[in-house]
């Protein structure tokens, strides 16, 4: 059993593994961009599941969280995070009634994009006595959750006709996040920018003012930044920085960010044409593509639920008992596989095990 103070050779493997000192660089970049441009950021916790790394991020200057789920915001408020932005819709009563108990002790923020939604939220918090800040939902080029923008002012009077605070737009476009180039992303979001716009206008039109609009990630921030509409930045992935992310050509604008989360395995098998790893589906999600071998010339070659199979490259088969570091294609499935995090101090070849971090709000789906 891996404990605090061993080698990273002596890590039990598969293992969930940070590299605490790539992870705080990526942490204090992503700060010191907000800071500059005088943004608040709020970096989405669905994908490090954890309260440690929450406050972490708000040590460093976060105003606070986005979760997607209410099961979430529990496990993180439980672990002492005090402002959760649920950025997602909740509709069920009886999670509308968690949220609303959840409301009486923390912060909390929601989604709406629908009437039936404000009308159940105001009930709950109203049955609570609690109070709850409440985004209109924009959809902005995803596709999915949101209402029109023209459609947002309509929505926005029945969220303060309901007695429920307005705090704003919601306004997320996921699927910009991974558009391989600048440009592209930058075309994408130039277009979520004018659908903000237009929300905002339908607001003005509606005798409201839109105290802020929130939204962006990994693969956008910069050009949300640089809009002068967006508020408030919602990246996740920076901190970790998975392979699908990785592959995004970096604007000149924007910060760089390393690889902090790995997959430890180590060789169980080995053939003439292949290596057998010991870690598979069950350590690493693919719907992002296969992990990536870190620091070799190896071709990740398929994978099963127990197994990983390796190619020579570039480089020699590993032998038997060899370690290999995996760096996952998608983090946030991949961290929602692992009861804890191994978080390593000194770098993966010759640093030591620092602390052992739950990953509390892991299967938190509800």
């Amino acid at each position: 059993m891996t404990q605090c103070g061993d080698a990273t050779d002596a890590i039990d493997t598969p293992a969930l593994v940070i590299d605490l000192d790539a992870m705080q660089r990526n942490l204090q970049r992503m700060a010191a961009f907000a800071s500059d441009r005088n943004l608040r950021l709020r970096p989405h916790a669905k994908m490090h599941k954890s309260a440690i790394i929450a406050k972490l991020q708000i040590e460093a200057g976060a105003v606070g969280v986005c979760v997607q789920k209410v099961e979430e915001a529990e496990s993180l408020a439980a672990g002492g995070v005090h402002d959760i932005f649920i950025s997602n819709e909740v509709i069920a009563p009886h999670k509308l009634a968690r949220l609303a108990a959840l409301a009486k002790r923390i912060r909390i923020a929601v989604a709406v994009d629908s009437e039936l939604g404000v009308q159940r939220l105001a009930q709950a918090l109203q049955c609570a006595g609690a109070t709850a800040d409440c985004f209109v939902e924009v959809d902005v080029g995803q596709g999915r959750c949101g209402v029109a923008p023209a459609a947002a002012g309509a929505l926005a009077l029945q969220v303060t006709a309901a007695g429920l605070h307005l705090a704003g737009l919601q306004a997320y476009h996921g699927t910009a996040q991974h558009l391989r180039t600048a440009a592209q992303s930058g075309a994408a979001i130039e277009t979520a920018v004018a659908l903000a716009r237009a929300a905002q206008a339908s607001l003005l039109a509606a005798g409201l003012v839109c105290p802020l609009v929130t939204g962006a990630g990994t693969g956008s921030f910069e050009f949300e930044a640089a809009s002068g509409v967006f508020g408030e930045l919602q990246c996740g992935s920076y901190l970790f920085m998975d392979r699908d992310y990785a592959e995004n050509q970096v604007s000149p604008g924007a910060p760089r960010f390393e690889h902090a989360l790995f997959v430890k395995s180590q060789v169980m098998s080995r053939a003439v044409s292949h290596a057998v790893i010991d870690a598979g589906h069950k350590a690493y999600a693919v719907d992002s593509g296969p992990p990536r071998v870190w620091g070799r010339e190896l071709e990740f070659a398929g994978c099963s639920d127990e197994h990983g199979v390796l190619r020579a490259r570039g480089d020699a088969l590993p032998e038997l008992g060899e370690s290999i570091w995996l760096v996952p294609g998608h983090c946030d499935p991949t961290v929602n596989l692992h009861d804890r995090y191994v978080v390593v101090r000194g770098g993966l070849a010759h640093g030591q095990v620092e602390a052992l971090w739950r990953v509390d709000a892991r299967g938190a789906m509800a």
